[in-house]
């Protein structure tokens, strides 16, 4: 997933972890309190991208249902909101599972993550405040300076939130196994399927 942004400083050439990489960082960080439930997170928000990529691929399911898709994790797995059914769910995320593990890391990004909408907001807020600073406090000065702020927060948003997407909030899922697929109700009282995931101990494995 190459961007003007990603090529200019390099980052497309970065590589994700392998699988004795993430169990040595873990190790690493062990000591640091909820580390395994940030880490938790992070692979669990890559499976649901992935997880939607598979599904949108399936010929057998209409482009319409896949826009209409949406999920948000937690770091016991993750609810999905589509129309789905739970064998073809279950299939897509087994399949997502060892399509990322195997090497498809651009498989956990997703250009409408939740990821995406934040880093729009804060890059506007960010340049917003810094045209106001650098330009004349005038009123015809201070709306030119807003209009750019949002013109180049809409332009820069995209890339930056792959960035974000691919080296904060997501991680590569070598340490899940799916659990039980259910529908269920979300907090918000909403029905969704929850895919339950389990942490796995790649250090006591090997």
């Amino acid at each position: 997933m190459s961007t003007p942004i990603l090529d200019f400083f390099g980052f497309d050439n970065l590589t994700r972890p392998t699988q004795a990489q993430d169990t040595e960082l873990i190790q690493q960080l062990a000591f640091i309190p909820g580390i395994r439930d940030i880490l938790m997170l992070r692979q669990v928000h890559a499976l649901e991208h992935a997880t939607v990529w598979v599904l949108s691929e399936q010929s057998s399911y209409q482009s319409t249902d896949s826009q209409l898709l949406a999920g948000f994790s937690t770091e016991q797995g993750f609810y999905l909101y589509g129309h789905l059914n739970q064998a073809t769910l279950r299939s897509a995320v087994n399949i997502a599972l060892q399509r990322l593990t195997g090497g498809e890391w651009n498989l956990a990004v997703h250009p409408r993550c939740g990821t995406n909408v934040s880093t729009g907001i804060l890059l506007a807020a960010g340049l917003a405040v810094g045209f106001h600073l650098l330009l004349p406090r005038g009123p015809v000065e201070q709306m030119l300076g807003l209009g750019l702020a949002a013109t180049m927060a809409t332009h820069l948003a995209p890339d930056v939130g792959t960035l974000a997407q691919r080296y904060l909030t997501t991680a590569i899922p070598f340490n899940l196994a799916v659990g039980n697929i259910k529908l269920t109700q979300d907090a918000w009282g909403k029905a969704a399927y929850f895919v339950e995931v389990s942490w796995i101990d790649r250090a006591t494995i090997n």
